[in-house]
């Protein structure tokens, strides 16, 4: 396990963030769900920098 906490709630952060993707694109709020992926891909490149 490691010590770097802020790498594991960036992870966390992003899977959140598909998860919202998924909920936006069922109910058909595509822009909604086109800024999340952009936020989600933040998300992980700011994990796997922190990493």
């Amino acid at each position: 396990m490691t010590d770097n906490w802020t790498a594991i709630a960036m992870a966390f952060v992003a899977l959140f963030l598909v998860g919202g993707i998924i909920s936006f694109l069922k109910q058909g709020l595509k822009k909604g769900a086109v800024l999340l992926a952009a936020l989600a891909a933040l998300a992980t490149t700011a994990a796997v920098l922190w990493w």
